[in-house]
């Protein structure tokens, strides 16, 4: 019997396979992850970042799931917003992720962080339980997101908030080509410079161009269970942040 099968940016794989391939994707870009991201964007996901932390509107004493949280640059600001009632967990599948961020928040003076290594198809924790879950740049890496999706739903509290950082479609077609240009000439090369790896950054170019648009993922959102879906585009469509909620 064949194998269920699904795409591992261009290149199709059984589905059982993918978890790994991605798990070793970022077990090679962890350590240099900061800097790249700073290299790619020019800075900017700093910014798409901040837009994020301040549309969750989380607040002392919430509790905070940072899905896919690599090395918790959202976990750091809302740790801080929660305050010592509240309660932020930085979740990811990958380990090497993980002990990245942990070690960086904790240089940072910040012990107020559960970590917990976790797929988001199957998230280990109690049904109604955070006020808010984000996922930033990482729902592109699931194998199966309506699972995920409906994971974050069954973990979120009845008014809680799910907001999705993650490329998408630019709403331009000659932007749409230079970006195109960038992530497929410039962006490898950058991965092999400074991290010595085209390999993963051609493979996260090509998740980016695999991943459902705005609209498609706003469907899948309000198919999962939430309401008063909606997405906003940042950097004209390059970036969009789409929000939830369980009512």
């Amino acid at each position: 019997m064949q194998e269920e099968q699904t795409h591992f940016g261009y290149e199709s794989v059984d589905v059982n396979e993918k978890v790994g391939r991605v798990r070793e994707v970022f077990r090679s870009v962890a350590p240099k992850y900061d800097l790249m991201n700073d290299l790619m964007s020019v800075g900017v996901h700093r910014l798409w970042k901040r837009y994020t932390i301040m549309a969750s509107r989380v607040k002392i004493g919430n509790k905070v799931l940072d899905l896919a949280g690599g090395t918790g640059d959202l976990t750091r600001v809302f740790a801080g917003r929660v305050g010592a009632s509240g309660h932020v967990v930085l979740a990811d599948i990958n380990e090497a992720m993980l002990a990245v961020g942990r070690a960086k928040l904790e240089d940072c003076g910040v012990f107020n962080v559960d970590y917990v290594q976790a797929n988001a198809e199957e998230l280990p924790f109690d049904d109604h339980y955070f006020d808010c879950i984000t996922i930033a740049f990482g729902l592109r890496n699931v194998t199966d997101k309506e699972a995920a999706l409906r994971s974050m739903y069954r973990v979120l509290k009845p008014g809680g908030r799910l907001l999705i950082l993650e490329f998408s479609k630019p709403a331009y077609p000659l932007l749409s080509k230079l970006y195109d240009q960038y992530s497929f000439h410039v962006l490898p090369r950058l991965g092999q410079w400074f991290a010595k790896d085209a390999a993963s950054y051609k493979y996260l170019a090509e998740s980016i161009r695999m991943h459902p648009d705005q609209e498609t993922l706003k469907g899948m959102i309000e198919g999962a269970g939430f309401e008063r879906c909606r997405y906003t585009n940042l950097s004209a469509g390059i970036v969009a942040l789409h929000e939830g909620c369980k009512i």
